[in-house]
């Protein structure tokens, strides 16, 4: 399964669909890793690893992921061959066109047991509803904000003493394990 990568931020589950890629629990291969910010590390891991790498332009917008943005992304995608798009930490909602050009083929990976708590930090929001646990879960992208259909979820305790900081760090291993997982199950259905 060729894929290729969306990300905003440090690309620690780009990182870990790469261990798992290297262990052979995944026969999958990274052929383009894209992101928004320039300054984002997963571009730096990605070239460490010799995975071509490119930009977004989003036209200066700070959240908003422009049609002409998404169509440029699209044409690059399938340029590298992409067969299943994978967002790791993408802060940016994917819209038509980008859905149209990977129908069922987008994959975003959540920090909560969707459908509670979508949105930023729901690590956050689980703290203050008291939740006794929340989790992880990688689902398809649809039209909306962590809307689509369920591949996998993991549960994570909210323990007593949890901060913040705590407990995503506990979600984000969890998110490590899982989002490979659901990479694989998906590549069989294919």
């Amino acid at each position: 399964m060729v894929l290729g990568i969306l990300g905003s931020g440090s690309g620690s589950n780009m990182q870990a669909i790469l261990d798992a890629i290297d262990s052979g629990s995944l026969d999958a291969r990274i052929a383009l890793v894209l992101s928004d910010q320039p300054d984002a590390f997963i571009l730096e891991r990605a070239r460490k690893r010799g995975i071509e790498t490119g930009l977004i332009d989003c036209r200066g917008f700070k959240t908003r992921f422009p049609d002409e943005a998404q169509l440029e992304t699209a044409e690059r995608l399938r340029a590298a061959g992409v067969e299943l798009v994978c967002l790791a930490g993408f802060l940016r909602l994917v819209k038509r066109p980008l859905l149209d050009a990977f129908p069922r083929r987008i994959l975003n990976i959540h920090p909560s047991l969707l459908p509670a708590f979508p949105g930023l930090e729901s690590w956050k929001q689980a703290l203050a509803a008291g939740v006794p646990e929340t989790g992880c879960t990688v689902h398809f992208v649809d039209e909306g904000m962590d809307t689509g259909p369920v591949i996998l979820q993991e549960a994570v305790p909210v323990l007593p003493d949890d901060s913040a900081e705590s407990l995503h760090a506990r979600i984000q291993l969890a998110e490590h394990r899982l989002y490979p997982a659901a990479i694989a199950r998906v590549a069989a259905g294919f």
